[in-house]
């Protein structure tokens, strides 16, 4: 056949050494290649050449994989909204994925699995609609994804109310149906409060004969949106090549809560007061941006940015599971980091079994500005976890009145 040039997703992780958190954790960039094909039903693998210097091995992996190749079952709640349904369609470009089960209480999921379903990539797409076929979605799911929820950039109580519940409801779920040591991935806002709804729902429903069982190392809040913005509003600030900027991102995931390390930043860079405080803004004020970009349009919120920082840390921790080793990556889990917060988003190290080691050493050496913000963002996030463990137990509460 014709040699045909086609276009592919490297979702890669840059391995990095406990040493050094070595800068450009994540690559996410679109790649050209040329490659001669015997069958179009297969995709194939390609060397990338080009005058850069070598990266590391795994940087070079691009989304390209003979038909079948992948061996992992993803399910995506809430499949069918403004952040599923992109998702959803970064997902199935994934080689690790062999089946994407997609969920949505309404009935547009079928639609969106059916029009997924016409891509050429290997995961094979199933859709699952209502209550009553969300054990069906769960069934045999090495990660989770929790997508579910209003996208509303003002998440006021109302807000926190509604996607609280809906939160709780698929996390007990989870607990009941989804195999013993799938990985959860919450996106439903707010992060800082959800993750502790999802955390006490499933310790609770783990009290049954199911067999799943909570385990905090494989349960993640997904903070990867405010990563992927430090790094391009940094790159863009200082005229640096982008695959190479890595900005931890630590603290929380909803606005105040969450500080970019600049003084941590890969590569290293010097940054005037003024251009702290004005990267540190932007990256919390960045929704609000983007709301008011799209001036009260449908679903005005980012979610196409939101998806593809999920796609990104879904792909990173498929790779960990995969047992691809040095997988780095910000994310909001159970830590003792900070011991008065019992759940914090820093660096964390992926593997098979989820959060293989919580990586605190870039709190030490930080900037007099960054400390004094962590200071200032502790009650904020102290709050919003009790915020989210005090509704499990009023819903408990209710439950047996």
């Amino acid at each position: 056949m014709a040699a045909a040039s086609i276009a592919t997703l490297s979702f890669a992780s840059v391995p990095c050494r406990k040493h050094q958190l070595r800068h450009g954790a994540s690559a996410f960039i679109a790649q050209h290649f040329t490659a001669i094909s015997s069958s179009s039903s297969h995709w194939h693998s390609a060397s990338l050449k080009s005058g850069a210097p070598r990266l590391p091995h795994a940087a070079k992996r691009v989304i390209v994989a003979q038909a079948g190749a992948g061996r992992y079952k993803v399910a995506i709640l809430g499949a069918a909204g403004g952040v599923g349904q992109p998702l959803s369609l970064l997902i199935k470009m994934s080689p690790l994925v062999s089946a994407l089960h997609l969920y949505d209480i309404s009935d547009d999921v079928s639609a969106v699995a059916a029009d997924l379903s016409n891509c050429n990539t290997p995961a094979q797409v199933a859709g699952f609609t209502g209550r009553d076929e969300l054990a069906g979605s769960l069934a045999g799911a090495d990660l989770v994804v929790i997508a579910a929820g209003t996208t509303a950039a003002d998440e006021d109580d109302d807000v926190f109310i509604a996607n609280a519940d809906i939160v709780r409801e698929l996390a007990e779920a989870v607990a009941e149906h989804a195999p013993p040591g799938a990985l959860v991935h919450v996106i439903t806002g707010p992060v800082d409060s959800t993750v502790p709804v999802a955390a006490e729902a499933m310790k609770r429903k783990c009290g049954g004969a199911g067999a799943y069982v909570y385990d905090p190392r494989k349960l993640f809040g997904v903070t990867t949106l405010d990563v992927v913005r430090a790094n391009a509003f940094v790159a863009a600030r200082k005229a640096l090549p982008l695959a190479d900027v890595d900005v931890p991102v630590v603290g929380g995931g909803a606005g105040a809560t969450a500080l970019p390390l600049l003084s941590k930043a890969r590569p290293r860079a010097a940054f005037t007061e003024e251009e702290v405080e004005e990267l540190t803004a932007r990256v919390r004020g960045a929704g609000a941006e983007v709301a008011e970009a799209k001036a009260g349009a449908d679903g005005s919120s980012a979610t196409l940015s939101a998806a593809y920082a999920a796609a990104r840390f879904v792909e990173a921790s498929l790779r960990g599971l995969d047992g691809d080793g040095g997988v780095y990556e910000c994310a909001y889990v159970q830590s003792q980091v900070v011991p008065e917060l019992p759940f914090f988003a820093c660096r964390v190290r992926l593997g098979r079994e989820g959060v293989e080691e919580v990586v605190g050493e870039e709190l030490r050496g930080i900037s007099e500005y960054e400390a004094r913000a962590l200071e200032a963002l502790k009650p904020l996030l102290k709050a919003s976890i009790d915020k989210g463990v005090a509704y499990v137990q009023q819903q408990q509460e209710a439950a047996l009145n």
